[in-house]
């Protein structure tokens, strides 16, 4: 080897070894820096000169596992907003040891019903009837009330995910003509890469997402049924949002918001082209599962008022007369049942905020005179029209034929079925997630590694350095010589 090779091994050696050292300490750094990769310098034998050649520096991601990840999350997310709404209507409609729920206020009604046959004449018990009533009607609008406001939040979830998709896909844009003028440049571009992933990542959560490399360090996303979202340009996408939703308001109907990408209108169903993600799950939540809570709701609601409107129970009810249970005060209309369980009242003739004459409860609701108080045969027809077995038919609830309590122990059942799906669901995407998640942190940086790696680090430069002593001294020698 001659001094001039051996010179120029030792320097590149330690200019090889600052470089490296400098990577180390940046991975060292970084090493809880949420979605900072590992990095890792690329050195190479000179080809002529001989001595170290520095190359790039390289990210350690593995593409297939991130998107794995990826997916597993946009899976883990979408579960859980299904989750959420099923275990919130669970808990509106009630379960099954909840003192308050539809089923226990309907059955404390029946057996206050009981109660009031077996002496018709107190006035306590008929007052008490009514506030069982009151309470039965509370519960179920309680429900509905609680559905349309979980309607309401997934129209907003909707209009914030919108939003927050339009700055992230520009950010994304900016980034890649970033990244292009970088590398012309021959700059290192790794943390404007972990930028562009990490917004790349929360993009994938409300819509999932397929990654495509471009020329130059740019890439492309695409939605998994072909949208593009990137390319080149940011797709724009647009939504316009209701503050306020009435039940019989879909977006079938024109009265609800659809999703545009570029002016394109999209298939926001769970088979349509940007399913997957918490997008489209909230979408599914404010036109499908929420509308399928709503018709069960008020099929109990019409049940219940079709039950006790019957002029053949109550001979004082007239063809266009309320019964006990009323829509918004009024008479049931076969025409008019989208969001009836919202509209339940008490007949104001019995209602204790109303005129409080319970004694019409025993003598029918209409008539002009109180009866003989003795008399319980209308209080024993109202017990059986809650006994009498009736057919009706819901998406959720099937074709069912049962009395009151036991069409609305179904209803509470639908839903604690529903919920109990939805989160074996959401822990199964759980655990999916965590395991590709802890597989991405395997690749992160492994601190004991990085230190070993700068003890070696040291120990070549000062290795390098010896030599450069040992060559001036050579050289030195020769010069006296």
């Amino acid at each position: 080897m001659s001094i001039t090779s051996a010179l120029n091994s030792a320097m590149t050696g330690l200019t090889a070894n600052a470089r490296l050292s400098q990577v180390t300490s940046e991975n060292l750094a970084n090493a809880l820096t949420p979605g900072y990769s590992s990095q890792k310098l690329n050195l190479s034998s000179g080809q002529y000169t001989g001595g170290v050649r520095i190359g790039d520096v390289e990210r350690n991601i593995d593409p297939a596992l991130q998107s794995s990840a990826r997916k597993a999350e946009a899976e883990y997310g979408k579960s859980e907003v299904y989750a959420n709404f099923y275990a919130r209507m669970s808990d509106y409609v009630g379960i099954v040891d909840d003192g308050t729920s539809i089923a226990a206020q309907m059955s404390n009604f029946d057996s206050a019903l009981v109660q009031a046959t077996s002496r018709p004449d107190s006035v306590e018990r008929l007052h008490d009837l009514s506030v069982k009533a009151d309470l039965v009607i509370q519960s179920i609008t309680t429900a509905a009330q609680g559905l349309n406001k979980q309607r309401v939040a997934a129209e907003t979830s909707i209009d914030v995910q919108v939003d927050n998709l339009n700055n992230q896909l520009k950010e994304l844009e900016k980034l890649n003509a970033r990244i292009v003028v970088s590398q012309a440049a021959g700059a290192t571009t790794s943390a404007m890469e972990d930028q562009r992933d990490l917004l790349i990542d929360k993009v994938n959560q409300a819509i999932p997402v397929n990654v495509v490399q471009r020329g130059q360090g740019r890439v492309a996303l695409y939605s998994v049924g072909g949208v593009a979202l990137l390319d080149g340009k940011a797709a724009e996408l647009s939504f316009d949002a209701k503050r306020n939703i009435e039940p019989h308001m879909t977006q079938d109907n024109g009265l609800l918001s659809g999703l545009e990408i570029n002016g394109r209108a999209m298939d926001t169903s769970a088979s349509g082209e940007l399913r997957g993600g918490t997008l489209i799950a909230q979408f599914e939540i404010r036109d499908n599962a929420a509308v399928e809570a709503q018709n069960d709701l008020d099929a109990v609601a019409r049940d219940l008022i079709e039950r006790f409107q019957d002029p053949a129970l109550d001979a004082t009810i007239g063809l266009t007369d309320a019964g006990i249970f009323t829509d918004g005060g009024g008479a049931f209309d076969a025409a008019d049942t989208v969001g009836i369980a919202a509209r339940l009242e008490l007949n104001d003739l019995v209602a204790m905020d109303g005129q409080a004459e319970t004694w019409r409860f025993r003598d029918g609701l209409y008539a002009a005179t109180q009866g003989d108080p003795g008399d319980a045969s209308q209080l024993i027809g109202y017990s059986d029209a809650l006994a009498e077995n009736r057919t009706i038919s819901t998406t959720k609830l099937g074709n069912i034929s049962a009395d009151m309590n036991t069409l609305t122990a179904s209803l509470m059942s639908r839903f604690a079925r529903d919920t109990d799906g939805a989160n074996n669901i959401m822990s199964y995407a759980a655990t999916s997630y965590t395991e590709m998640a802890k597989a991405e942190l395997a690749l992160g940086v492994d601190s004991d590694a990085e230190l070993q790696n700068m003890m070696l680090i040291e120990n070549a430069y000062a290795a390098n350095a010896k030599m450069l002593s040992a060559i001036d001294e050579m050289m030195q020698s020769l010069l006296r010589i």
